[in-house]
């Protein structure tokens, strides 16, 4: 039933945008000869709720272990003898802060900004010892790096359950039951509990999104997300709409998902931080491949892609070693086509018109991008070979 809808979908569509394709037919034709999955379409209607949800890949932490017990000063008194010794209990250890991978959470939203442990209890009366605080775990995903402030790396958590301790507990001080001596037989002297660890760290996501749709501002980067999944990223007409990235989830009949991100827009000169570049440009180092998103209505559109490419170059030269591709963007806007043309001549990359608004070329640009995900996990898959070698 749903082949049937699409092949409807692509004749409708086909009746739109049949000149700029014609155009394009050879910078996608080492793609579109490939059989790939079809991408499915949610049943599920999109509420109309306002969402505040984003995708956080970096966090500032401070992580603070528990204070151990102080151990007590006692002496047991008995009906049948006042002096029977010292009875006093040592401290309870306080706990560590351990950060664990699991495959439960996708991202770091819900990590605060200050990880505590519980403290360890006194020691009491009668030799009681204090309890031992319970360890602080924080479930951060797969693939977390761990930055100290200087930015070296001090933990890598690539699989599911690797444990960092990030802060040690204090060890509990002893009562003065330890400290009796054959010479000193009444101590009145006991230990304070020890101080817990007190460290900051950056969390980091090695990869955050499998595609990353990467553009100007207003080029229409959220609403192709809202097209394509079921994310709901602000939409507006002004600049800035999206300061933090928002991941959605493309789904196909092989029961495979693709995540796509929407990545804050960019503007020249943001490799030198202007209008927070380098923490935008430092989403994009956490996606598999890029996708130029740019305005096909505006004038000479090119430009947009070169201003990127220069930005992402400036920034880190492996960023525009990775597979991409230009998406004109808007092409059911007046003089589009026109621009779609001459950018497909002044781009050395495959370029694919579409409309995320009226939902024209969204099923090839969905083929497209499949390709590209099946592309980089087989090299993801060979790397470990090679690296054996």
């Amino acid at each position: 039933m749903w082949n049937s809808i699409l092949r409807t979908f692509a004749n409708r569509q086909s009746q739109f945008v049949l000149p700029v394709r014609r155009v394009l037919l050879l910078d996608i034709a080492r793609y579109s000869n490939q059989r790939v999955a079809v991408p499915l379409r949610s049943k599920k209607p999109t509420s109309n709720k306002p969402t505040t949800q984003y995708f956080v890949d970096s966090r500032h932490v401070r992580t603070v272990g528990g204070n151990g017990g102080d151990g007590c000063v006692s002496f047991l008194r008995l009906w049948c003898n006042e002096n029977a010794g010292p009875d006093g209990g040592d401290g309870g250890n306080g706990g560590h802060v351990v950060l664990q991978a699991s495959q439960d959470v996708k991202d770091l939203n819900h990590i605060t900004s200050q990880l505590r442990a519980d403290d360890g209890e006194r020691g009491a009366t009668k030799d009681c010892h204090g309890r031992n605080a319970n360890h602080t775990v924080v479930k951060v995903p797969i693939g977390t790096i761990v930055r100290n402030p200087q930015g070296k790396v001090v933990g890598d958590l690539d699989s599911d359950g690797m444990m960092f301790v990030a802060a040690r507990g204090g060890a509990g001080g002893k009562g003065n039951h330890f400290f009796k001596t054959d010479l000193e037989q009444a101590p009145q002297v006991a230990e304070v509990g020890a101080t817990g660890e007190d460290t900051a760290y950056t969390l980091e996501l090695r990869s955050m999104a499998h595609i990353g749709f990467i553009g100007l501002p207003n080029a229409g980067k959220s609403t192709l997300l809202r097209a394509i999944s079921r994310a709901r990223p602000k939409v507006a007409a002004y600049p800035f709409t999206t300061l933090k990235p928002h991941l959605g989830m493309v789904q196909y009949d092989d029961y495979e998902q693709i995540a796509v991100a929407d990545l804050p827009g960019l503007i020249e000169g943001s490799h030198l931080n202007k209008g927070l570049g380098i923490q935008f440009l430092k989403h994009a180092e956490r996606c598999n491949a890029l996708l130029f998103v740019v305005d096909a209505s505006a004038d000479e559109p090119w430009i947009h892609y070169h201003t990127l490419m220069h930005e992402l170059g400036m920034f880190s030269e492996e960023l525009i070693s990775r597979p991409r591709f230009v998406i004109a963007n808007k092409i059911d806007l007046p003089g589009a086509d026109r621009n779609v043309e001459l950018l497909a001549h002044h781009v050395d990359v495959p370029v694919i018109p579409i409309s995320a608004k009226m939902g024209t070329n969204i099923a090839e640009m969905l083929h497209e991008i499949r390709i590209i995900y099946e592309s980089c996990r087989e090299q993801k898959e060979e790397q470990p070979e090679t690296s054996v070698k």
